[in-house]
């Protein structure tokens, strides 16, 4: 094979065997495994094998593979939910979804929380969300806390997952004991809480726990928000006798 043969740097070569979809996917694993600072394009086209340039055909810089990145991640959210199930049933469903992209990505939390682009699948799942509490008879304004409210818990949830500093079991059981010693050894006459609770406080065994409290805790504030806007909605046996008369 002479030289001439030979595809070009970023050339018609290696963009016919590179996909949008096959970048997103590398970039996506990488920033995962090593974060999103080392997320670079020269970095990434070294671990798709290809000349940088290659990447430039589908992505024009860092910031526009980021939004790629965040799109994927929406678009990993399952959004198929029962319309004929109780509205807190169906919230819970699609919120669950969104905490598990959030767990199986590491760099999922960065990536949305500093996301500045909105569209793709991230509308769809906002649009399903706000039906949802609309329906559920929210107004918009409260509807759109509430879908807000809910990506930022979701995130909240797993930067706080109890033991999520470290992946390694060994390290994991010794900053535990650490946290849980700090705290039993406080004087009991001043922390007596925080004494009698040190145990479940520093515990980090069980993250599913961490996660279903989480979640019915986010659910269970909607559904108290509901119960008063209606409450509130809704005349007194007094004061609807003087709206008759």
């Amino acid at each position: 094979m002479t030289s001439s043969s030979l595809p070009e740097a970023g050339g018609a070569g290696e963009r016919a065997r590179l996909t949008r979809a096959a970048v997103v996917d590398q970039a996506l694993a990488l920033a995962d495994k090593s974060g999103l600072d080392a997320l670079t394009i020269r970095k990434l086209a070294t671990e798709l094998g290809v000349t940088p340039m290659a990447l430039y055909w589908h992505f024009h810089g860092k910031d526009e593979l980021l939004d790629g990145l965040v799109d994927r991640l929406w678009g990993e959210v399952d959004a198929t939910v029962d319309r004929d199930a109780p509205w807190t049933e169906q919230i819970r469903g699609l919120f669950e979804s969104l905490l598990k992209v959030l767990r199986a990505h590491p760099a999922a939390p960065e990536l949305l929380q500093h996301s500045k682009k909105q569209g793709g699948a991230q509308l769809d799942v906002t649009e399903l969300a706000l039906d949802i509490l609309r329906t559920a008879g929210f107004s918009p304004e409260d509807a759109s806390f509430a879908a807000r409210a809910a990506l930022w818990t979701g995130i909240a949830l797993v930067m706080s997952e109890p033991g999520i500093e470290s992946l390694d079991d060994a390290e994991r059981a010794e900053l535990q004991r650490k946290k849980q010693v700090a705290l039993a050894t406080q004087s009991p006459a001043r922390f007596p809480r925080l004494v009698e609770c040190a145990a479940p406080m520093t515990a980090c065994d069980n993250p599913e726990e961490h996660y279903r409290f989480g979640v019915d805790l986010f659910i269970g504030g909607l559904a108290a928000v509901a119960a008063a806007r209606a409450g509130a909605a809704e005349p007194t046996a007094a004061e609807g006798g003087r709206a008759g008369a």
